[in-house]
Formats: C-alpha cells, sequence, structure tokens
C-alpha cells in the first residue's frame, strides 16, 4: 500500500503542479524518490519537526497548493495535533495528513509507534475526514480522491508494505463516503477497513464454507461514515460483524452500534477491536494482533458460540 500510494501520488503530481508533499524525517522510498528528485521545489523534508510540517502545509493550501503531510502515523496525528486541530481543520483546508504504518504494523516498535485510537481521535476533530482503504487498489483509488478534493482536511491511513489484492472483484466501484461490497450475502455482514481486512476475508472463507451466506464490506470512509449504507448492512443481514484494528471506543464499531440503537436494529452484532491497553508484546504483527484478541480463529469461536 505504501509503495502504491508513492507511485499514485507521484503520477498525480506530474500532471498537476499544485501538488506538495512536506515530510517530517522519514527516507522517501520507491516514486517518493522521484518526486524529490524531479520537483525539489515542491518536496519539503522539516526533519524532527512535525508541528511544522502542518503549519507549512495549511499555509501551502491558503496558497491554493494540494499539499500532503507524510510520516509515520503517530507523528503525523498525535505529536502536531494542535496543529491539524486548528491550523487545518478549523480552516477547514484541503490537505491530506497521511499517516504511514497505522494501528500496529510497527509490532516490535512499542506502544509508542502504535496508532491504536487514531481513528478515535480523527472522528472527534470537527470536519477532519478518515480515509483506510484495505489493499492496494483501494488505495490509488483514494490518493487519486486526495489529490483532486477540495473538501477539506482527510487523514489517510497507510498500512506498510505486503498487503495483498483484495478488491479486484468486489461487487461495488470505490466511492468516497459509501460502504463498498466486497461479495455479498444475507446471513452475516463482516464491516471492516484498513490491513485487517485480510483477516475478515479469511472469517467470511470460513464462514462460506460453513453454509453462510456472508457479505464482506469495506468501509473505507470511516467518516463521513455511510449511515443509510449501514442501516442496510443492519436490516438485510441476521448478523453483523465489524472487525478493526483500533481501541475498542470511538472506532467503527462503536458508530455502528450507535446507528443500530438509533434505529432499532434487530440483527445480532458483534464487534472485535484492539484493547483498551498497552500490550507489551515484542513480536510479529499478526502475533500482537493474536495478544489483542484478534485473530481468525478467536474470532471464529466467538461467532460459534451463539
Amino acid at each position: 500500500m505504501r509503495n502504491v500510494f508513492s507511485e499514485t501520488l507521484y503520477e498525480c503530481a506530474t500532471q498537476d503542479p499544485s501538488i506538495y508533499i512536506v515530510v517530517a524525517d522519514i527516507s522517501p522510498a520507491g516514486s517518493m524518490v522521484k518526486f524529490r528528485d524531479e520537483y525539489p521545489e515542491r518536496f519539503l523534508n522539516v526533519g524532527v519537526a512535525e508541528q511544522s510540517m502542518i503549519g507549512i502545509c495549511a499555509g501551502l493550501a491558503l496558497k491554493g497548493a494540494q499539499p500532503f503531510a507524510y510520516t509515520i502515523a503517530t507523528f503525523s496525528l498525535y505529536r502536531p495535533f494542535e496543529m491539524v486541530r486548528d491550523d487545518l481543520c478549523y480552516q477547514n483546508l484541503p490537505v491530506t495528513v497521511v499517516g504511514m504504518g497505522t494501528s500496529v504494523v510497527y509490532s516490535t516498535l512499542g506502544g509508542t509507534h502504535h496508532t491504536q485510537e487514531d481513528v478515535a481521535i480523527a472522528s472527534a476533530i470537527p470536519n477532519l475526514q478518515i480515509l483506510a482503504p484495505c489493499d492496494p487498489l483501494e488505495m490509488h483509488l483514494a490518493t487519486l480522491h486526495c489529490a483532486k478534493q477540495k473538501t477539506g482536511p482527510i487523514y489517510l491511513k497507510l498500512g506498510k508494505a505486503g498487503e495483498p489484492v483484495l478488491t479486484e472483484n468486489a461487487e461495488d466501484p470505490f466511492e468516497f463516503g459509501k460502504l463498498r461490497y466486497i461479495r455479498k450475502g444475507s446471513d452475516t455482514c463482516i464491516l471492516c477497513y484498513g490491513p485487517i481486512m485480510t483477516m475478515a476475508q479469511e472469517i467470511a472463507e470460513q464462514l462460506t464454507s460453513q453454509g453462510e451466506s456472508v457479505s464482506l464490506v469495506s468501509a473505507h470512509t470511516i467518516k463521513p461514515i455511510d449511515r443509510e449504507g449501514v442501516i442496510r448492512a443492519l436490516t438485510d443481514h441476521k448478523r453483523v460483524v465489524v472487525i478493526e484494528e483500533n481501541a475498542p471506543h470511538g472506532g467503527l464499531g462503536s458508530r455502528v452500534k450507535e446507528i443500530a440503537w438509533d434505529t432499532g436494529a434487530k440483527c445480532d452484532l458483534k464487534c472485535f477491536a484492539l484493547k483498551d491497553e498497552f500490550i507489551h508484546y515484542y513480536g510479529s504483527y499478526e502475533g500482537l494482533l493474536d495478544a489483542h484478541g484478534l485473530s481468525t480463529d478467536r474470532i471464529l469461536a466467538t461467532l460459534r458460540e451463539v
């Protein structure tokens, strides 16, 4: 996903001279290097000064540019939080804040590099939209949207590298602000976003092999949430399952529960998320997810208890 983001942004920037990339002490790779070398006047590395990164992007946007602020997720959102809130969101500027390596992808680097509550934090800021593609194809389409939109600031969540293609044969096209059905069924609907969609797909395949009709849905636009789409999912399925790599409060699961309560939904609803704690685990990404209770086997076991 990271490479696709860089390639797509490079392609957009060659056609649109208003696109700037401002990074904070992160080594550019792939097409980001080509952008830096070919358009040095539009590539700025501010070093370990994330607040300046956001402020510079705000200034560029006020002058008509289409800036991208790019660095590791904890440092693109948490460290410059006040500037994201006041410089970007208060003025509703079309700046994309790119969080690379979101959630617990940086498993071995500890809590300082885990953005396990970024969706909750970003969702609370007025005007800030949130995009979380689930695979390289969605990342390409999401980047195109960010490069052209003028509606306001966006927090774009990236994985890291090696994510498989999941949406090549999706039932629905990618549309900002709308749920996207990768496959459609009638018994269970799995709502998910980001790299953990790989696990959601495995669960969908297991349930299908057991005779269930399963919908697998990419909720790539977390904010603004597709309220009508969520209502249809709750209405059209016997069971809705939310799987997300985020804190248990303030994420997609919380929003779906809120909508289910408001509309009197009758389906069974199960939400799976990270634990509300920092887990001192050193090991693989999959191992850390398992320590948080997120694994194909654990989720399937819970679903079978009904």
